[in-house]
């Protein structure tokens, strides 16, 4: 019975924060450069792998509730905090895939490896959920060799905001703040099989996304 009151109380919790998330979000003037071609490249049969860093990745709730009809996936860890993330997501319409790079990562990356497959559509943490900050790790090269996905990075900015004093820093654009979400250029990661082009990829997605990091 206790475990029974447990899941309700948490269903509630999360279902509390997502309308709260949703009505706050709605107060940003929103901009969002430089959607189309991913979205064309995808709907043209092609495989995209978003990917952004924590510290910003609240922003992004908002505007991704609309690609919900691609059912797309979002690896989430298995934190009690990513209990409520993940509750979020699944009724923002993505599929939660459960782990991280510290706990289930393999069994997680093959999920989301199918699920890619699948649907065409996904989206990556590149330093999360511990970070260090501003590092990306393994998981995004090995998830787009697996799939032939190309990367599209994801970045934000606010000219209104509150910093948290966590880890990565974490971002809350202030109430009525302007909010820009821009997408990057289509990145081909998945060419090569050595460690040495698995380096060399992942190098090089840090050098283009590093400029996109907050401090």
């Amino acid at each position: 019975m206790l475990k029974e009151y447990r899941y309700l109380l948490t269903g509630m919790i999360q279902g509390s924060f997502y309308h709260l998330i949703r009505a706050y979000s709605w107060t940003f003037r929103l901009h969002v450069e430089n959607e189309k071609p991913w979205l064309e490249y995808m709907q043209n049969g092609g495989r995209v792998l978003l990917c952004g860093w924590h510290q910003q990745f609240f922003v992004a709730i908002r505007h991704f509730k609309t690609y919900a009809a691609y059912n797309p996936a979002l690896m989430i860890s298995q934190s009690k905090d990513g209990d409520i993330i993940a509750g979020i997501a699944e009724k923002s319409g993505w599929h939660a895939v459960r782990g991280s790079s510290s706990r289930d990562g393999g069994r997680a990356l093959k999920e989301m490896i199918g699920h890619l497959k699948r649907s065409g559509l996904a989206a990556h943490v590149v330093d999360g959920p511990r970070g260090p900050a501003g590092v990306i790790k393994e998981g995004v090269v090995s998830l787009a060799r697996a799939t032939g996905a190309v990367v599209v990075p994801v970045y934000v900015t606010s000219d209104r905001a509150w910093y948290f004093n966590s880890w990565d820093r974490f971002i809350l654009p202030k109430p009525f703040a302007r909010v820009n979400l821009r997408f990057g250029q289509m990145l081909d990661l998945s060419s090569g099989e050595s460690d040495e082009d698995f380096e060399r990829h992942r190098d090089r997605l840090q050098e283009i996304m590093q400029s996109g990091v907050i401090t």
